[in-house]
């Protein structure tokens, strides 16, 4: 596939993801109101489930680049201070042919990573640590700087970010569903059945799990795709490479990252190491960042 068709594919993945929430959120609406309000209830409770998904959807679409960036803990970056690191953005932003150059935030953590975020290349941010400006070099700081660029030239910023409050969302209302049913007091809820306690305690324990699968998917090939990118950009991969070593490597955990929003960073601030073992790459929504080093060492 080319980088354009890539493109399709993601705007394509974003449409599905929003309305398969929205089907989803209007499901779970329903059972909530047939069987723990009380029968006949669902109809009306699945038309407020809707709306719900569709106020989470629309929301999640403007503005969950500001509550990803809030959850971060990441400032507006100080153009005098951080001049340097304005400097490589803007040009590189330029060499890749963005319409609009990213804003740029800084996370306080002197653990080494960075991610990008956004719904589209004209709104857009892409967020550095401290500890990446401390630890990394110019050059390698313009190669991760680059791999974030091209996930928003690719658009995976709007897949990968929207995935982060659309399933939060779910989540939140599976487990609402559960506990409303697991200490409803009702008699209709005592004598409706274990059918669907059981199916509501089912979609409470399986949420977290199609959560992980879909950052798997999204995220994996998104990494492979914006690496080459970003070698494309600054004709560097070793500088990547590099980068990704020290990044992996780093013992310092980020303390800011989180399971809902690990898959944005350049390297998973979770389970760090080149070296890591076959089970945790299993299941990490990064690639092994060995098996990035040689694609680039190779390129």
């Amino acid at each position: 596939m080319t980088i354009y068709s890539q493109i399709n594919s993601n705007k394509r993945k974003t449409a599905f993801i929003i309305i398969g929430f929205m089907m989803f959120i209007s499901f779970l609406g329903y059972l909530l109101g047939e069987y723990y309000y009380g029968y006949g209830m669902g109809l009306s409770v699945m038309g407020t489930a809707f709306v719900f998904s569709a106020v989470s959807a629309v929301s999640s679409y403007f503005f969950s680049d500001k509550m990803v960036l809030g959850i971060s803990g990441a400032k507006k970056a100080d153009p005098s201070r951080d001049s340097a690191l304005y400097g490589i953005v803007e040009n590189l932003s330029i060499g890749s042919g963005l319409p609009k150059t990213p804003d740029l935030y800084i996370i306080d953590d002197s653990a080494p990573n960075a991610f990008a975020t956004g719904r589209d290349t004209k709104h857009s941010a892409i967020a550095v640590t401290s500890g990446l400006m401390q630890k990394l070099n110019k050059r390698q700081i313009e190669a991760v700087l680059a791999h974030e660029i091209s996930h928003i030239k690719n658009y995976d910023i709007l897949l990968m970010t929207i995935v982060v409050v659309l399933v939060g969302s779910v989540t939140m209302l599976a487990n609402f569903l559960f506990r409303g049913r697991l200490f409803g007091s009702s008699d209709s809820n005592r004598s409706s059945g274990g059918i669907i306690l059981l199916v509501a305690l089912v979609l409470a324990v399986i949420s977290p799990i199609i959560a992980q699968l879909i950052k798997l998917a999204v995220s994996r090939s998104r990494e492979y795709l914006a690496d080459a990118s970003a070698s494309l950009l600054t004709r560097d991969p070793d500088g990547l490479a590099e980068a990704l070593a020290i990044i992996a490597n780093d013992p310092e955990a980020l303390e800011v990252a989180n399971e809902a929003t690990a898959h944005l960073y350049i390297s998973n601030p979770l389970k760090k190491g080149v070296n890591a073992d076959w089970f945790a790459n299993l299941f990490s929504t990064h690639p092994p960042v060995q098996e990035r080093i040689s694609r680039l060492r190779a390129m």
